[in-house]
């Protein structure tokens, strides 16, 4: 008997929104499923505005609200047509939502997503499962990351050290180590795409560098690079977690060319992760999973391989039956399972939360 659940998931990067149909009948979840629908350009650009301060919030935070929770049950719905699958067979669908603010580190931390779950609920009849990270947040942690849990339950090897890497607008990386008895690591280790794709978008007019080929005409601007790295975000201890709030390109202010200044944020990006990743590594050898959209950036993968050597074999999550574009829509999808089977999560070592938590609220369709 199936077991379907829905993972919708729109990331920092704005670029579009990926949904899944999962089925959790067996030991491992299957990707029934999937779909991918572009944000349109007002409702992004609204979006982008709402995520730094600026007039007349509470009227535009409450209709992009709303029309973020349309869109995603259009999603659903187009979903649902493409597999020819019911909404009835469906148990839950797992929202995101559209991530605004993320302040886990100020005098009152909160973080903040749109979507509306009560709008996705009524229009697709399906019960939703959403606002994930708030609770997580009110015992202490993050509210970020959440990938790796599920990374654990997909890839744990208790012969070789494993790190799954997130390349979405911001990066994630989970430590799973080869001895069981460890307890998994994971937080955000600084920019993915999103400021080679803001820099795009600022220069060339475009979503993103495909394939890294504008970067890679570039060279990389050596004292900009170590003032990037200087900030103290990258020598901060895990639980950490950030946003493109605090990664913008005004943090960026570069005076280098166009074509050198995106080259510099690739190798911010290959190097930031790279210093993370040889810490974690005690085994001999180490596999490094890569999903999100930057691990199909060749470029970028090419110059990671080569900073971190031999030592680290790196693939995609593709190559262990988990396809590395879906990976974080299924996560949402699992996350409904957990919610609606009331299952806890022990965040501690991830988001620094000081209790197991039961994450999301629940929308009844």
């Amino acid at each position: 008997m199936s077991h379907y659940y829905i993972g919708l998931l729109s990331g920092t990067s704005m670029d579009g929104v990926d949904a899944a149909i999962v089925d959790f009948s067996k030991d491992k979840p299957r990707l029934v499923a999937y779909h991918a629908e572009p944000i349109p350009e007002i409702l992004r650009e609204k979006t982008r505005l709402l995520c730094v301060p600026g007039d007349n919030e509470i009227n535009r935070l409450g209709e992009a609200d709303a029309e973020w929770g349309r869109l995603f049950a259009l999603v659903t719905q187009k979903l649902l047509k493409q597999a020819d699958i019911s909404a009835k067979d469906i148990i839950a669908i797992g929202s995101h939502g559209q991530t605004i603010r993320h302040k886990p580190n100020g005098a009152v931390p909160f973080t903040l997503q749109i979507g509306d779950p009560n709008t996705i609920a009524a229009l697709t009849h399906i019960t939703t499962v959403a606002d994930f990270r708030r609770m997580d947040m009110a015992f202490g942690g993050q509210g970020a990351p959440l990938a790796p849990a599920f990374h654990r339950y997909l890839f744990q090897n208790n012969d070789q050290d494993t790190l799954v890497i997130n390349i979405g607008g911001i990066a994630n990386m989970t430590y799973l180590p080869a001895d069981p008895n460890q307890k998994i690591i994971g937080f955000d280790t600084g920019p993915g795409n999103t400021l080679m794709d803001a820099w795009c978008r600022q220069h060339l007019n475009t979503p993103f560098d495909e394939n890294g080929q504008w970067a890679m005409q570039g060279q990389v601007d050596e004292l900009l690079l170590l003032r990037l790295l200087n900030d103290p975000y990258f020598s901060q201890c895990s639980p950490k977690s950030t946003g493109p709030e605090y990664f913008h390109l005004t943090w960026v202010n570069s005076n280098a060319s166009p074509e050198n200044t995106q080259r510099t944020l690739l190798e911010l990006t290959v190097q930031s992760i790279a210093n993370e990743a040889r810490k974690f590594a005690t085994t001999a050898r180490c596999n490094i999973l890569l999903c999100g959209g930057g691990a199909h950036n060749i470029a970028l993968v090419a110059r990671m391989k080569t900073l971190l050597g031999e030592r680290f074999v790196v693939s995609l999550t593709d190559e262990h039956d988990a396809p590395s574009h879906w990976l974080e829509a299924m996560l949402f999808a699992w996350l409904a399972k957990l919610r609606i089977e009331e299952t806890t999560l022990d965040l501690h070592k991830i988001t620094g939360s000081k209790s197991l938590a039961i994450l999301g609220g629940v929308y009844s369709g």
